[in-house]
């Protein structure tokens, strides 16, 4: 089988990618990555000379490209991870976000479109996000048939592209799944989501900012469980079909930085109240959504899947895959990998 991966070089692209292409050396997993800001090919290293991966450097905003790849790989399968993501970055510039969220799943939907005439043996797996959902009050969760209802730049962007690709099954009968998850952590986030920046900033001995006074709840879902979840989902969901995916772990935003300075403290042996008078809260997110929680319902019972983190064990593991890698860190944050990126693959962009 054949298996494009869009956004492999983002932090659950590259997740995805370890964890899967030597399990499967029968298949063969094509990365489709523009390389933007947020992708580290050091993230790739313990699989790029494996004989089933091979990366290819297009932004899926070019539908020439996307179609060109399509003609020369005849992908089974399209695991469309590839999306700009943090929320911040989307209510101070919104156009990348309805460029590459909605007209890059559009080209690629384009592309299964006019290579899979009969659809058959072929699947379209879109990753999305329960954001598209809005905001909960103090009780109940998001299911599938949940109305939408973003607040963000990026959740709206997300949520259009996850109506286009449900219209694209509806309209054209294109085999789809999706997929839309609770808050991800684990190994190789880049360093502006929330708890890579909180561990970093600790280390560092910076400040903590948090909104508002913390009082944000989230589902907090470990990568790699999530892309076990997204295996699962394309092995044994329904064609046609939404499956929300969740971590079971509901925490406010101040709690999870007071645990991270707690395990921090212990792992490095510091004083965690040294730590925790680093909190620093700062004025709240415009449109800051209060609280998400996911019923995973249906893919427990349709797909038989359970995370296998708590958030205890989740969150320990990052913060000592952090700790154990502090080259990776080095190079997102002095810049050095974009040079990398820049001057091994600066003329490849699709």
């Amino acid at each position: 089988m054949k298996i494009i991966v869009t956004g492999g070089a983002g932090f659950i692209g590259a997740n995805f990618l370890n964890l899967f292409v030597p399990r499967f050396p029968e298949h063969q997993f094509i990365n489709l990555d523009k390389l933007t800001y947020a992708a580290n090919l050091e993230s790739l290293r313990g699989i790029e000379s494996l004989p089933n991966y091979a990366l290819q450097r297009i932004d899926i905003n070019d539908a020439a490209a996307v179609d060109e790849i399509f003609e020369a790989t005849d992908p089974d399968l399209v695991v469309h991870f590839a999306a700009e993501s943090h929320v911040d970055r989307s209510i101070h510039g919104p156009r990348e976000f309805i460029r590459t969220n909605i007209e890059g799943t559009f080209n690629l939907l384009e592309a299964c479109r006019k290579h899979w005439p009969s659809g058959d043996g072929r699947l379209f797996h879109h990753v999305s996000t329960d954001e598209v959902y809005g905001s909960l009050g103090e009780t109940g969760a998001f299911s599938e048939t949940t109305a939408y209802d973003p607040s963000s730049p990026y959740s709206a962007s997300k949520a259009a592209s996850d109506h286009i690709v449900r219209a694209y099954h509806r309209t054209y009968g294109l085999p789809i799944k999706v997929t839309n998850c609770s808050n991800n952590y684990g190994p190789m986030q880049f360093p502006e989501k929330l708890i890579p920046l909180m561990v970093l900033n600790a280390l560092e001995r910076k400040p903590l900012p948090i909104y508002g006074r913390g009082l944000n709840v989230r589902d907090w879902l470990y990568v790699t469980d999530h892309c076990e979840a997204i295996w699962t989902v394309i092995e044994r969901g329904r064609i046609g079909r939404t499956y929300n995916i969740g971590g079971n772990s509901e925490k406010r935003n101040i709690d999870v930085v007071d645990l991270l300075c707690h395990i921090i403290a212990e792992e490095t042996g510091s004083d965690p109240s040294e730590l925790l008078a680093l909190k620093e809260f700062v004025a709240d997110r415009p449109g800051h959504d209060l609280r998400y929680a996911i019923d995973a319902t249906r893919i427990r019972e349709e797909c038989e899947w359970e995370p296998k983190e708590t958030f205890d064990t989740g969150i320990r593991k990052t913060v000592r895959w952090y700790l154990s890698n502090q080259s990776w860190v080095d190079d997102v944050r002095s810049g050095e990998y974009r040079k990398w990126i820049d001057t091994n693959y600066g003329e490849r962009a699709g």
